[in-house]
């Protein structure tokens, strides 16, 4: 079992950054890749980054390829999202996700808002 809490969201100008933290909970974090998904009003929740469970391979987004950037601090059992250059398209509740890699196990956090004014 795993409990996932997200922190870090908030208002933040367009072209500004946040940074967002997820701490996970349980003794097989090293187990689970960890994600970050987002659902804006309206929309279906999409995937946004991810980073697998040794922490050598990422992948993202598309759209934020290039100005988010995923990492895990395994140590720590924590996961960041570093975002830069946020446009308004980037408004969602973030969702951090651990996921085994046959997807035997799928866990999600509550969420944290995050709001770019344009």
């Amino acid at each position: 079992q795993v409990q996932l809490v997200e922190s870090g969201g908030g208002l933040v100008q367009a072209g500004g950054s946040l940074r967002l933290s997820c701490a996970a909970s349980g003794r097989t974090f090293s187990s689970y890749a960890m994600g970050w998904f987002r659902q804006a009003p309206g929309k279906e929740r999409e995937f946004v980054a991810a980073v697998s469970n040794s922490g050598g391979i990422t992948n993202y987004l598309d759209s934020v390829r290039g100005r988010f950037t995923i990492s895990k601090d395994s140590s720590r059992k924590m996961v960041f999202l570093q975002m830069y250059s946020l446009i308004a398209e980037d408004t969602a509740v973030y969702y951090c996700n651990a996921r085994t890699n046959d997807g035997s196990a799928d866990y999600w956090g509550q969420g944290t808002q995050v709001t770019v004014s344009s």
